[in-house]
């Protein structure tokens, strides 16, 4: 069952990034992503340190990732006025909008596996029926 289970998240993940590719939109690295999510589904301030603390990889592979996602506007960096060695990362509404896009992207991938898994098990029992 739990082999199912994560067959079905990896097929949803598969179709969602396949869905992401083929639109006429910002094409993300698994890390710029990861960064992505993490400052848009996590709450809080988020710094370079705390985001490579928290993804396990070094600061100068957040500062790439930040790099890219402030090129897209999907990001933006700010100096923290409390803490002027610290920057922090802000959201934007490019990125909030890139958001829904990819959470309607997900629902979209969901329901169709749904109703593909909906359509195989109809086709099963109406064979077993024909054959029974």
């Amino acid at each position: 069952m739990a082999q199912a289970t994560n067959d079905q998240m990896l097929t949803l993940l598969r179709d969602t990034i396949v869905s992401m590719v083929r639109k006429d939109g910002p094409d993300l690295s698994a890390r710029q992503l990861g960064v992505f999510l993490t400052c848009y589904l996590q709450e809080g301030a988020h710094t370079v340190r705390g985001l490579a603390s928290d993804l396990n990889v070094s600061k100068p592979a957040i500062t790439r990732a930040l790099d890219r996602l402030g090129e897209l506007d999907l990001a933006r960096r700010k100096v923290d006025p409390l803490d002027r060695r610290s920057v922090l990362v802000q959201r934007t509404l490019k990125g909030s909008s890139f958001l829904r896009e990819m959470r309607s992207l997900m629902s979209e991938a969901s329901g169709t596996k749904a109703t593909k898994t909906k359509q195989a098990s109809v086709e099963r029992i109406g064979s077993r029926r024909a054959a029974g």
